[in-house]
């Protein structure tokens, strides 16, 4: 069974900067795409940034310039750098990866940027 914990949320400042992390466990990390997406309230869940295999990533419009998605294959983790943090990014924020073709979400850890 895949599982996905997030940790690293918070209550910050705007122009601040936090860290995520998801640990995965019950699926060959290395080759997993790892993706990290958010919720505000009364909004759908978008995207924010994904990190293949090889390393390589994609970004939102939005978070471009200011989060950096990493991971450590050794640690089976993923991370999120989040810096320049604006109150817009106030968010639920969730890991997200697909093993044998199924999605599989973490519980989200919740990001507050306040003004």
């Amino acid at each position: 069974q895949v599982q996905l914990v997030e940790s690293g949320g918070g209550l910050v400042q705007a122009g601040g900067s936090l860290r995520l992390s998801c640990i995965a466990s019950g699926t060959i990390f290395s080759i997993n795409a790892m993706s990290w997406y958010r919720q505000a309230p009364g909004k759908q869940r978008e995207f924010v940034a994904r990190i293949f295999s090889d390393g390589s990533t994609l970004y939102a419009d939005s978070v471009k310039g200011r989060f950096t998605i990493s991971r450590d294959n050794a640690k089976n983790t993923v991370y999120l750098q989040m810096n320049s943090l604006k109150p817009d990014d106030t968010a639920v924020y969730y890991c997200k990866t697909i093993s044998r073709a199924m999605p599989y979400w973490g519980r989200g850890t919740q990001v507050t940027v306040s003004s």
